[in-house]
């Protein structure tokens, strides 16, 4: 037995669940590895997250902040911080994206509960809804994440390292965007806000139907980065009518959206920056996923997001990065990388 899998085996010797029956859950793309546990017919999820390349503190706090709330994050069960380990609530199987794909009528109902979710939270006062000393979506989180696309993606699609100019003028088009999405205000964003990290809940009433995961990397940033998370999706194509109703929903949900249009705008725009720069920063991560860490499952999904990221780019609040984009990145580029991957 490794040095890791004994940790483990002592720390569910301690809470009970040692002689549990285990089996892999569906990981992500970290280094944290899931497996469900069942002791009778009690179930609870075992999250493994080995440090020092993960860091369990900013799940625990924020799904307790989540649960104090109201909303359905997964009750924690037992923690071991420095160890990595947690025993968290056994939520199911139903995902979203598990439930949209064997009943997809239900497809309506649960993209509408799930922004109704994002109304309620948004709709709370900044200082309830915001945990002390969270980390902001500054400009330079922003402005790193984009970069993904430079240093990851660019280097594998032509198979040339991205020179520090046209880095920098990657940028500077970028800084010439950002100005309404660092205005806007400031609500709590989890950022992993799709389909596979929603759980369908339907014994439970009321929002918490929605069961939420994924949530620790949550910052405080715009509103419109969850909505726009959710309904451009990477990994799924939406209906438009479906998106355009969702969105619509959304603003409806908010007096001062709804009634001004000057503020429509100003979300819409905000809406289209966070749109392109997450949909940059998304082909830039699947980039080394596909190339360097062997999962080239996701190169099926890079060319849906660069119709999402031309989408946005036609935007006017757009415009530079836009231009950088068309001069820097011809449409014969905008395919899933080829070469091995070279970053910065």
């Amino acid at each position: 037995m490794s040095e890791r899998a004994s940790d483990i085996q002592a720390f569910l010797d301690a809470r009970g669940w040692g002689t549990a029956i285990r089996g892999p859950l569906a990981g992500d793309a970290s280094f944290r590895r899931y497996e469900r546990l069942r002791v009778g017919y009690n179930a609870a999820v075992l999250m493994d997250a080995p440090p020092p390349e993960e860091d369990v503190a900013p799940f625990l706090r924020i799904a307790r902040h989540l649960s104090a709330l109201g909303y359905s994050a997964p009750d924690i069960l037992a923690d071991d911080p420095a160890a990595g380990l947690l025993l968290l609530e056994d939520l199911g199987d139903d995902t979203y994206t598990k439930v949209l794909a064997e009943r997809p009528g239900q497809e309506f109902q649960l993209y509408a509960l799930a922004v109704d979710v994002l109304i309620d939270l948004h709709g709370r006062a900044t200082k309830d809804v915001l945990p002390p000393g969270l980390p902001s979506y500054d400009r330079d989180r922003l402005l790193t994440e984009a970069l993904l696309l430079t240093d990851w993606f660019l280097p594998a699609a032509t198979g040339e390292q991205t020179s520090p100019t046209l880095r920098q003028s990657y940028v500077a088009a970028w800084d010439a965007c950002l100005q309404p999405v660092l205005e806007a205000s400031q609500t709590l964003v989890l950022r992993d806000y799709h389909v596979d990290n929603l759980m369908w809940l339907p014994q439970r009433s009321g929002l918490a139907r929605c069961g939420l995961l994924d949530f620790q990397d949550a910052v405080a940033g715009p509103a419109a980065y969850d909505l726009m998370s959710l309904l451009e999706d990477a990994r799924r194509d939406l209906r438009p009518q479906l998106r355009d109703t969702m969105r619509a929903r959304y603003v409806d949900g908010f007096a001062a959206l709804n009634d001004d249009a000057a503020a429509r705008n100003d979300f819409a725009a905000v809406y289209a920056i966070l749109s392109a720069q997450r949909h940059a920063k998304v082909i830039g991560i699947f980039t080394p996923l596909s190339v360097r860490d062997a999962k080239p499952a996701h190169l099926v999904h890079i060319p849906r997001v660069w119709k999402l990221l031309e989408a946005a780019l036609a935007h006017p609040a757009l415009a530079p990065v836009s231009a950088w984009f068309e001069t820097q990145v011809p449409v014969d580029l905008r395919t899933a990388p080829l070469h091995p991957t070279k970053a910065v």
